[in-house]
């Protein structure tokens, strides 16, 4: 038990991180992590002396648990590999070995029917539990639900936060979109923008047309939302991007709902030698560096490391000890904020792959 008891501790302890990057002030994120560590550390020791204590009571040696070996998990998200992604997959692959269980990551590209395939095929192999995101609600809600119906534990994570209770799924782990849209939309005000572009990566993604939606809920001047190119080519991208803002001449932000997207309309305002607020979501070294050298103004941040490790971990206690975490309700891992002042704190998390 002391295995599963050190596993419960981490799980309250990445919980605190998650509601504690719901606020929207700049340092909130630093803090969390360093109270996080404490807490983590703490918890693991009291849980392992109680542990110990409880085995010489007994008079039982402590066993490893080795229910995992036994167990299949499958990660299936519309990931395309991209820096965002590969810290999600670092995430889960971590978790996967702490708990020592089989993992399958299936990426589907931003092509929801291939998630649909890689759902159905979950299925068929009789998975231990599926976590999925749900970048198209219309296409992917009905292959979930019938992996609840199969008695398969289903979790959602990333987007689909609006949509996890009508699968069956037993919680979310991801952010509210709207409200990490509205945090952007206020930092704007404060910058003193009037009038933004929402450059969107992917077409038909709901968590994206969010975002913008939640920028314009709170955002004091005008919002236009655009699909303007996919990442896999920027240059197609960055030239979108410079069409929008020369038909508009009075655009003075940028929001880009990704951390490559929001790099493209830096570098098309640089370009047509615009001077634009630019923010972004998400995180990549570029990203980072341009709020450190003061030409974005923040990210906003949904600390995708935690998407990819917590479902595992909340995955294994479910199957193997009958728990659940988040009572109903979404497991929150944002927003967060990173700006010129934690930037430099981020980034050598970010060097170490797991921001």
């Amino acid at each position: 038990m002391k295995h599963l008891k050190s596993l419960l501790a981490l799980l309250f302890a990445f919980t605190l991180i998650a509601s504690a990057c719901g606020g929207s002030d700049e340092g909130d994120e630093g803090a969390s992590t360093d109270e996080s560590s404490e807490s983590t550390d703490d918890a693991a020791t009291d849980d392992s002396e109680s542990g110990d204590e409880a085995a010489d009571e007994s008079g039982d040696e402590s066993v490893d648990l080795t229910q995992g070996g036994d167990l299949t998990f499958h990660m299936i998200t519309h990931s395309d590999d991209g820096p965002f992604w590969s810290v999600v997959k670092r995430g889960f692959d971590a978790a996967c070995a702490d708990v020592g269980v089989n993992c399958v990551w299936l990426a589907g590209n931003n092509d929801p029917g291939k998630m649909v395939t890689d759902i159905q095929t979950a299925i068929g192999e009789g998975s231990s539990g599926i976590a999925a995101s749900l970048p198209s609600p219309d296409q992917l809600v009905g292959p979930l639900q019938e992996a609840v119906a199969a008695g398969i534990p289903v979790y959602t994570i990333n987007s689909g936060v609006n949509d996890y209770q009508d699968i069956g799924a037993t919680t979310h782990v991801g952010q509210t979109e709207v409200i990490a849209g509205n945090g952007a939309g206020e930092r704007f005000n404060d910058a003193g923008a009037t009038k933004i572009l929402c450059g969107r990566q992917e077409e038909s993604n709901v968590a994206l047309e969010e975002r913008c939606d939640g920028l314009a809920e709170t955002f004091g001047g005008d919002v236009i939302s655009e699909f303007v190119g996919l990442d896999a080519d920027q240059t197609a991208q960055i030239n979108g991007i410079k069409a929008v803002l020369e038909a508009n001449p009075d655009i003075d932000g940028f929001m880009g709902t990704g951390p490559v997207i929001a790099m493209s309309g830096l570098t098309a305002a640089q370009e047509l030698g615009r001077d634009l607020t630019v923010g972004g979501f998400d995180i990549t070294p570029e990203l980072i560096d341009a709020i450190e050298a003061g030409d974005v103004a923040f990210t906003v941040d949904q600390q995708q490391y935690l998407q990819g490790y917590l479902p595992v971990i909340l995955l294994y206690l479910e199957v193997t000890n009958l728990n659940t975490a988040g009572g109903g309700l979404p497991i929150l891992t944002g927003p967060g904020f990173v700006t010129t002042d934690n930037a430099a704190d981020v980034k050598a998390l970010v060097a170490e792959g797991t921001r």
